[in-house]
């Protein structure tokens, strides 16, 4: 058999030190005295019962070893025990293989004393025919027996065989309805989420509109500013610039104009110059009180 390997716990150790021992059993000493019994039938059916339940017995171990394989952590430990589990199963059929020779040769065995007595007492010239006779009946009876004790075993492995196979039916079942609850269960988490995916693209393609609206109404809003900003720098600096520049347009006499009319223009001017000096020097301090808030 192939080597342990180190990596595994104690159960599955334990279960395979198990699964070699009945291995061993069964090969060197059951079925090998199943093959060599040569009688009474009862016995041979006996020892025939006890290797089959020793072979399902095997059998379930070597399925619990199956199992066991993917609990374990490493890859090397589960490659291993695969590997194991094949050889067991490999040797579990030459089992089988050997234990139903075994069993045909000890009826083989078994038949063939039966006719050797037959015979013997066919042949004996002491025997009366009465005796034949009971001895006929004695035969027939025996093999009347052995015919209905074969339909009953035959009877009870079908009988084993339908509650195993009623039992994998109910295993499945179970399987199924777990696995339909699971299915239900991520159907609804699925439509829940669904339902939150399709509520956070509504808003975020508002959360969207609303941020292009709050572009526009702050750019038409710095527009909107910048274009009062010119207008008072027009009104206060380029208008009232221009009239100072030009002022000495409203000095010039006209041809029907007397000295009081220069005068009078001359203080309009001055009168002009004082305002405009005032307005200037307001607008300084406005734009910086503006400034230092």
């Amino acid at each position: 058999m192939p080597p342990i390997p180190t990596t595994i716990d104690g159960e599955t150790h334990s279960l395979i030190e198990s699964i070699e021992r009945h291995h061993n059993d069964l090969s060197s000493f059951q079925i090998p005295r199943l093959r060599a019994c040569t009688g009474p039938l009862t016995t041979q059916q006996a020892c025939a019962a006890e290797v089959r339940e020793d072979i399902e017995g095997l059998a379930r171990q070597i399925e619990e070893l199956d199992v066991l394989v993917d609990d374990h952590r490493t890859e090397r430990a589960r490659r291993e025990l695969r590997r194991k589990v094949e050889f067991f199963r490999d040797s579990l059929m030459s089992l089988r293989k050997d234990a139903r020779a075994a069993i045909l040769a000890s009826k083989h065995a078994i038949d063939s004393k039966s006719r050797s007595q037959r015979e013997e007492l066919l042949r004996s010239p002491a025997v009366l025919p009465k005796s034949t006779s009971s001895s006929s009946e004695k035969i027939t009876d025996d093999v009347l027996m052995k015919a209905n004790h074969d339909v009953t075993e035959a009877l009870q492995r079908t009988m084993g065989l339908m509650q195993k196979e009623l039992e994998r039916s109910v295993l499945s079942c179970q399987v199924l309805e777990s696995s339909t609850a699971t299915i239900q269960s991520v159907s609804t988490t699925h439509d829940k989420l669904d339902l939150i995916l399709g509520t956070s693209k509504q808003l975020i393609t508002a959360l969207e509109k609303t941020d292009w609206i709050d572009r526009i109404l702050i750019i038409a809003g710095l527009v909107f500013f910048g274009l009062v900003v010119l207008f008072i720098l027009k009104q206060r600096i380029i208008d009232r610039g221009l009239r100072i520049a030009f002022f000495w347009t409203r000095l010039l006499p006209s041809s029907t104009s007397s000295t009081h009319a220069v005068v009078q223009k001359a203080g309009e001017v001055v009168s002009t110059v004082s305002a405009a000096t005032t307005g200037l020097n307001a607008n300084h301090v406005v734009e910086d009180v503006s400034s230092g808030i």
